[in-house]
């Protein structure tokens, strides 16, 4: 055995290697995934008349690949569509997924795909009042924080890890101007939020280009492969996080246990 397979290597970048099998991430026996459409497994098809179907399947969702590879819990608190603003607004309450027993031990963020649409401006980290969240300006910044903040008290010590969009070769100077902006929101939220972390696949990421889409698209939407190809490269990143900073995550068992950790040596 080649223990040095376990550590990060000096100039490793995230996605060097793949963990298969979940690696790391299966430290995680309860993760909740908040996202849209790319987080709910999305199926599009298109009728005979042109229309287009759009269709969530769970099962098929990365974060249901993941509860696979790990054989942890992984709950899909996504819809097709969805945006920040509406998960504050409507979607989280009308579901009752601020509930403390959905409270988990890591929480994937997956949104800005949707909201970069909206007429709301992305905004910065400014944009929350750590006091309370009411009071956060109506920004993607705003949502997104109070999204943060409303984790944070149901499972104060879980781990976060932000998602950020990748890049797409179809993308206008609009959809990449939005992606830097809510990728420099996100990479604040980490300097303001402890235990965080992004999942950088605008930087790290493959280019989803007309190759990309050939092999892992399903006309607007990705096909089961694409989203197994997802939910490989978000563990993966997980996987290497945790090889990069392993003690962050020393205490990850006793996350949502009630029990006191002392000192962490």
């Amino acid at each position: 055995m080649d223990i040095n397979n376990y550590y990060a290597e000096e100039n490793e970048k995230p996605l060097d290697k793949i963990a298969y099998n979940g690696g790391f991430c299966g430290i995680f026996r309860t993760i909740c995934c908040i996202g849209d459409s790319l987080s709910s497994g999305e199926f599009e098809t298109v009728g005979k008349d042109g229309t287009h179907h759009y269709y969530d399947m769970y099962e098929y969702s990365w974060g249901q690949y993941i509860a696979r590879m790990t054989g942890s819990k992984v709950y899909n608190f996504s819809r097709g569509g969805m945006t920040a603003k509406q998960y504050c607004e409507s979607f989280a309450d009308e579901n009752g997924f601020w509930a403390a027993k959905f409270a988990s031990q890591a929480y994937i963020i997956a949104l800005g795909a949707n909201d970069k649409w909206q007429e709301y401006e992305t905004g910065s980290v400014s944009d929350v009042d750590l006091d309370d969240h009411t009071n956060n300006k109506k920004t993607f910044a705003g949502y997104y924080g109070q999204i943060i903040q409303r984790v944070k008290k149901i499972s104060p010590d879980a781990k976060l890890f932000f998602v950020i969009e990748p890049k797409h070769s179809s993308d206008n100077e609009k959809a990449v101007l939005r992606k830097k902006e809510e990728r420099e929101v996100l990479y604040g939220f980490t300097k303001l939020f402890e235990g965080s972390y992004v999942i950088d696949l605008y930087k790290y990421g493959p280019v989803y280009d007309e190759e990309f889409k050939y092999n892992f698209h399903l006309n607007g939407h990705m096909t089961p492969s694409g989203y197994m190809l997802s939910a490989n490269m978000i563990a993966s990143y997980i996987d290497y996080l945790i090889r990069r900073n392993p003690r962050d995550f020393a205490l990850a068992g006793l996350i949502g246990t009630g029990i006191d950790p002392g000192v962490n040596t």
